[in-house]
């Protein structure tokens, strides 16, 4: 069965950016099945916009610009056409004083979030006119992690969370999505975190949902001298109807990674699947709801991995920018293995975003 997705990786070339694509083939249990079609592309390609951070809803693609007119942030709104060229559509300047560090959208694609590093480390909120694809800032919530990390929603739209450990201080953070979009932090939130193996702490950093109430956090175990205490490991937590979140997690029961510090991960649409990327490459993982995650593959490459994202097929795509490299594998219940043709050659890519088609 044969489908469709836009697989953009951003690349800066000179003053210009550079969407290009990866072709994979649809998902099988034989590695050896040979391609069909191409369920991933993007024609037409470069584009003359400097962006950088990403976010996608199947009508409009987001993007910041940095440091743009009069050193400003800038969001822009572009059109996606059934071939996937891109028109620009809107541009909203954010306010003085910071920089957005992400852009991402809640599960209905109707609201449009931007991480705004400041003193107050801001998460704003924007509406979305699906018409026009005009911006228009609807809320700020400031008291953020220090590190501006983009939350992750649960199944039911209303709770996201995410983590950090600027200057090592771990924090996991819990937000609630009103109906109109807006955020405001989880009452009486206080997560638990698993007691490390040496009587250290761990130091958590982003998050992943899965469709239902679940969440993968992964943690650095470190030693009472902030010491790095074994390889991280990856934690699960449940959310009840309130948004607090509990674990049954140890650091017996947490699997260790093979891909050194971990720089970024994703859930599968299905919430079978985590991959997680590292400083030493990219894994994949059983995920398991409230149980213990699992391994279920070692390192699929070496190359250092930066961003990774999933499409509706059972593809991943990992972005390596010091390689200068896209790759995809394959993931089912009976084989994970590399696409024809990856990795794919980008030059100077900065940042990967896919829409499922």
């Amino acid at each position: 069965m044969s489908c469709s997705v836009y697989s953009l990786a951003i690349a800066a070339i000179c003053a210009s950016t550079v969407l290009v694509s990866a072709q994979v083939t649809p998902s099988t249990t034989e590695p050896s099945h040979s391609p069909s079609s191409p369920v991933a592309y993007v024609p037409g390609s470069p584009f003359p916009y400097s962006v950088n951070y990403m976010a996608v809803n199947g009508k409009w693609l987001f993007g910041i610009e940095s440091g743009g007119q009069e050193n400003l942030d800038n969001l822009f709104s572009f059109s996606i056409g059934s071939n996937g060229a891109l028109t620009q559509k809107d541009i909203y300047t954010l306010p003085s004083g910071g920089g957005a560090i992400s852009v991402y959208l809640d599960h209905t694609g109707s609201t449009l979030y931007a991480d705004y590093y400041t003193t107050n480390n801001d998460f704003l909120s924007f509406s979305i006119n699906q018409s026009t694809g005009q911006l228009a800032q609807i809320g700020d919530l400031a008291g953020g992690p220090s590190d501006n990390t983009p939350v992750s929603f649960i199944g039911n739209n209303v709770y996201g969370y995410s983590s950090s450990c600027y200057h090592f201080g771990p924090e996991i953070i819990g937000v609630q999505r009103a109906t109109n979009g807006t955020l405001s932090y989880i009452n009486n939130f206080n997560p638990p975190f698993p007691a490390e193996q040496s009587g250290g702490f761990y130091c958590p950093w982003l998050a992943a949902a899965d469709p239902t109430n679940h969440m993968a956090i992964a943690m650095e175990p470190l030693n009472s001298n902030w010491g790095q205490d074994g390889p991280w490991q990856l934690a699960t937590y449940t959310a009840n109807s309130s948004g607090n979140l509990t674990t049954n997690s140890t650091y017996s029961n947490m699997p260790s990674v093979l891909v050194g510090a971990v720089t970024d991960y994703w859930m599968s649409p299905s919430g079978q699947y985590l991959a997680v990327g590292g400083t030493a490459g990219l894994q994949i993982f059983h995920f398991n709801g409230a149980n213990p995650i699992t391994p279920y593959t070692g390192v699929l490459t070496n190359a250092p991995i930066d961003q990774i994202f999933w499409d509706n097929s059972n593809h991943v795509y990992a972005l390596s920018r010091s390689a200068g490299e896209v790759f995809v594998f394959t993931v089912n219940s009976t084989a994970v293995y590399e696409a024809p043709g990856s990795p794919h050659k980008v030059p100077s890519p900065q940042n990967l975003i896919v829409l499922p088609k």
